[in-house]
């Protein structure tokens, strides 16, 4: 009675629909970006306990769920965002009262490394020496990666319009991301839309880019290329960083690594 009158009240019968199901319908109401959503759906997918009904689903479900991805193998990185995904949809049937409480609090989850720890940061000899052995067009590329902080989906999709030659400023307000196969340009990062300053160096070289590469008087035309004047696909840029490493004799740096 005390429940009711204070609308706490959760329905038993509410809970017997399982997880995988109550996710289906959960999922359909949310407003996800593409890339949220495979991952969402990743997530769910993998939980042990799918198919318990939802006031079934204890904390050792969970528990057990983390256990044999840890026996895996995988990431702690990996586990922490694929336990919150999950966490999340056991809260959103909390607040639809299917369940009175979220299983999943409290839930120890395998430690992750420090920040810093994990960081992998290029030398400037190292970045120097791949700015030699780069390709013409992927020469910038890398430019863009090392001396502005992009990310590889960004630096694809930036457009000859978005640098500013005379201010020495680049506007980041795109990226390129994998699609069915193909690609999807989206919105970057929440929160990482952004005014870069660019040093003179890196100016000329994007200048010299456009002019040898992408000459035009279309500012929407892509800075790079892959096939038939679309961006580049991140397989192809994987493609040539992999080259580029080869040439340069160096090993164990990923492209993601040059914004730090």
């Amino acid at each position: 009675t005390a429940s009711v009158v204070t609308g706490q009240y959760v329905d038993p019968k509410a809970g017997q629909i399982t997880f995988e199901a109550f996710y289906k319908q959960w999922s359909e109401r949310q407003v996800w970006a593409p890339g949220t959503r495979r991952a969402m759906d990743l997530a769910a997918g993998s939980a042990t306990f799918a198919s318990v009904p939802l006031r079934a689903v204890r904390r050792s479900h969970i528990e057990k769920w983390v256990k044999e991805m840890s026996a895996r193998k995988l990431a702690a990185g990996t586990i922490h965002t694929r336990t919150n995904n999950v966490r999340s949809v056991l809260r959103g049937a909390v607040a639809d009262r299917v369940i009175p409480l979220d299983p999943s609090e409290g839930v120890t989850l395998p430690r992750r490394r420090r920040a810093d720890a994990a960081m992998t940061v290029p030398t400037t000899a190292q970045v120097g020496r791949l700015l030699d052995v780069a390709d013409g067009p992927f020469r910038s590329f890398v430019g863009l990666c090392a001396f502005a902080g992009l990310r590889l989906g960004e630096a694809a999709g930036v457009q000859v319009g978005d640098v500013d030659y005379l201010r020495r400023t680049l506007t980041v307000s795109r990226q390129v991301q994998r699609e069915n196969g193909g690609f999807e340009i989206r919105s970057p990062k929440w929160g990482s839309e952004r005014l870069i300053y660019l040093a003179p160096a890196l100016v000329e070289m994007l200048t010299e880019h456009v002019r040898l590469y992408r000459p035009g008087t279309d500012a929407s035309r892509w800075m790079f290329t892959g096939e038939c004047e679309d961006p580049p696909h991140q397989n192809t840029v994987g493609h040539r960083w992999r080259q580029t490493l080869k040439r340069a004799g160096i090993e164990g740096l990923k492209l993601h690594d040059l914004p730090h």
